[in-house]
């Protein structure tokens, strides 16, 4: 069963971008996400922040860490998975993630210029990528 999930929200912090052992790029980024309404007994406005860890690999990854700053408004569809570890303490640890597999910049609130990257010839995609 997979658990996908699009969530809109701004973006914490500046992303932050390291390369794994692997080679490959990954980036991490906070997002919260905002949700109001009405309190019926009160007829109050309400409001609840929800947080989530945004996590990216590959080109993404990139194009997050260069494209998103701090305060963007952005639009993110992925999978959510729950990664586990221990502390040097032996204590048990765990987060839920999204890992991303697509982030754009939500058109409500902002405009952008798109600029596509250079593509490699080399390595047979004809996946189309952009920068935000």
């Amino acid at each position: 069963m997979s658990s996908n999930i699009t969530i809109i929200g701004n973006t914490t912090r500046d992303p932050e971008l390291i390369f794994l052992n692997s080679g490959q790029a990954s980036a991490k980024v906070s997002v919260a996400v905002n949700r109001r309404w009405i309190n019926k007994r009160t007829n109050e406005p309400e409001e609840k922040v929800s947080f989530f860890n945004v996590v990216a690999y590959g080109k993404l990854a990139e194009n997050i860490a260069t494209s998103i700053p701090k305060g963007s408004r952005v639009v993110v569809t992925g999978r959510l998975e729950m990664r586990e570890w221990e502390t040097e303490n032996k204590e048990k640890r765990s987060v839920i993630e999204i890992i991303a597999e697509d982030i754009g910049a939500s058109m409500s609130f902002a405009q952008v210029n798109i600029s596509r990257n250079a593509t490699n010839i080399n390595s047979g995609t004809t996946e189309q990528e952009y920068s935000f």
